[in-house]
């Protein structure tokens, strides 16, 4: 949402206002200053373990007031959390319109992505304005008969925010941190020792499925032992930490990591030869900077990538993911097919589309 934010601030006939929930507070902290986007409510919201039911319940009591007061003619949300399901909600019980950036993003498994699947379908409901970041996107609305004349195909605003963070210098995190595996920062990979890059946190994948990606991973650990290191910022939840650290923390070509801000972040991903994800995002980012992505789950609401080629599937399945990895890790005419795929998820001015269509809107 941030270049969202950046482009609102350019336009002198908008008055924008920024309400942050701190639904993942010690992601949205870092966020917020790399952007410099200083909110004018901050909701506060998250408590130790709190379950999806006071989650939302907290996002729409402590949201309602704030809109009382501000009297706002729209509301933007973006994506497929919980805070956008709530605050839609919570912006159609004050009739203010609702724009949903990243709409029309779909799985048809109200379970896979789990609570996001529904919370999406929720904020599609109560959306005034679609703005899908594809013509897939747009489809599936369309599917759900929302009307032509509210969707408009933008682009993934994400690509923009990478397009505005890979034009910084690489942070001082960044350099160190490839220093000490044993890869120049000099080099674009598969060049040399390879870099994989890892994220693993997906509610569905709990358990036994997580248990298996962190087999799968260190399969490929030992196989890669000499040419190959993996880095995986690890999420905080102790259903992720717990299985994590117990397979993969004494592999010495594992580096285990807090989770990562995300200018640093990207400037890694830029030397990576594979993303091993659960994450929606990144499936999006990855490609945009010529990266091979294996999604370790069954389906993905972004299969704009799978058919282009950027991304392909593997489930948690550990035999599947570990294949997978080889044939990218092994030959250089695989990698490269799908590191030089078309990313299709924008150009980098999905906000300022978002915008115009805000300014435009009539009833």
């Amino acid at each position: 949402m941030a270049p969202v934010v950046q482009a609102l601030k350019m336009d002198a006939g908008v008055e924008s206002l920024i309400c942050v929930t701190a639904q993942h507070r010690e992601m949205l902290d870092q966020v917020l200053k790399l952007f410099n986007i200083e909110p004018t409510v901050d909701l506060n919201i998250m408590q130790p373990n709190q379950s999806l039911a006071e989650l939302t319940a907290a996002v729409i009591t402590q949201l309602d007031p704030v809109l009382e007061k501000l009297q706002p003619d729209w509301i933007l949300v973006q994506g497929d959390t919980t805070t956008v399901m709530a605050a839609a909600m919570t912006a159609f019980y004050r009739r203010i319109r609702i724009g949903h950036v990243e709409a029309g993003l779909r799985t048809g498994d109200k379970w896979q992505p789990f609570p996001e699947e529904m919370n999406r379908h929720v904020a599609g409901v109560l959306a005034d304005l679609h703005f899908a970041p594809t013509a897939w996107a747009r489809q599936n609305l369309l599917n759900e008969n929302i009307p032509s004349d509210r969707i408009l195909v933008t682009g993934n605003t994400v690509i923009d925010a990478l397009h505005m963070i890979t034009a910084l210098p690489a942070p001082d995190e960044t350099i160190s941190l490839l220093q000490q595996i044993g890869i120049s920062p000099a080099e674009k990979q598969p060049f040399g020792k390879k870099l994989v890059l890892i994220t693993a946190h997906r509610r569905e994948n709990f358990g036994t499925p997580l248990e298996n990606i962190c087999e799968a991973i260190r399969d490929l650990a030992n196989r890669y032992r000499d040419h190959a290191h993996f880095v995986y910022p690890v999420h905080l939840n102790p259903n992720v930490q717990n299985p994590v650290n117990r397979i993969l923390g004494k592999l010495p070509n594992v580096t285990l990591l807090p989770p990562m801000d995300y200018l640093p972040w990207v400037h890694l991903l830029k030397y990576a030869a594979l993303v091993l994800t659960d994450s929606g995002g990144i499936q999006e980012e990855a490609p945009g900077l010529g990266v091979p992505v294996l999604v370790m789950r069954e389906i993905t609401e972004r299969p704009e990538g799978v058919e282009a080629g950027t991304v392909r599937l593997v489930g948690a399945n550990r035999q599947r993911i570990v294949a997978e990895a080889r044939r990218l890790l092994d030959d250089p005419q695989e990698h490269a097919q799908m590191a030089h795929a078309v990313n299709p998820y924008g150009d980098g001015h999905a906000a300022e589309r978002i915008v115009r269509a805000i300014i435009d809107y009539q009833d």
